[in-house]
């Protein structure tokens, strides 16, 4: 199936509750208790089994935030617009209301003269996938989208990431990552954690998780 652009899912019928991005298309309802989200989230359940197309919902006491994005296409598509004006409509039905002025999501701005050098370094500490040129977002649509910004010059700073998992994990993602042209900055604090760098001197700490 072939993607649309942001502009043209928003032109879709029924999708003004939902923001398009390069992540997928969201939106925010206000349910007001566990109870009336638990509903909505059977409702998107049985639209979703119908379409065969399954969105990533969060379920929380007072809200529900539903993301979709067609994983086989790597990007937005038509049978999105399609199941996000059903939802809209479903949360119509019980009397819930959309939140349009809440959709915002973090972003980590990496600036870079080479986006393309430091990419795999990045890609291969963080397990996320590229879904644009020069950005990079957790498959699993939980972290935030990290945007390769070129410039000039790097930017020097003191801010650094943290990457936590199962050590097995943590211990591959080392590997990858030196093997994309990381540098090991600091080891001094293993086994609970490793300080890596890229090529422009931008650090993330790969930290096990502790039990």
């Amino acid at each position: 199936m072939e993607t649309i652009t942001t502009r043209e899912f928003r032109a879709l019928p029924g999708v003004e509750d939902w923001r398009p991005r390069v992540t997928g298309a969201f939106a925010l309802f206000r349910t007001g208790s566990f109870a009336v989200g638990a509903q909505l989230f059977a409702a998107i359940a049985e639209l979703a089994e119908a379409a065969d197309h399954h969105p990533d919902v969060d379920v929380r006491y007072a809200t529900v935030r539903v993301r979709l994005f067609t994983h086989s296409a790597g990007g937005l598509t038509a049978r999105d617009g399609a199941l996000a004006a059903q939802i809209s409509n479903a949360a119509r039905e019980l009397d819930i209301p959309a939140v349009t002025d809440r959709m915002r999501d973090l972003m980590l701005a990496v600036a870079t003269p080479d986006p393309s050098s430091i990419l795999p370094f990045w890609k291969a500490a963080t397990g996320f996938q590229e879904v644009a040129q020069g950005a990079l977002f957790d498959p699993d649509g939980r972290g935030p989208l990290i945007w390769f910004q070129p410039v000039d010059k790097p930017l020097r700073g003191r801010s650094h990431l943290d990457v936590n998992a199962p050590r097995d994990l943590i211990e591959k993602r080392l590997e990858a990552a030196l093997a994309a042209g990381g540098v090991l900055v600091d080891d001094s604090h293993a086994p609970r954690w490793w300080t890596v760098a890229d090529a422009d001197g931008h650090k993330i700490d790969l930290s096990p998780w502790r039990s």
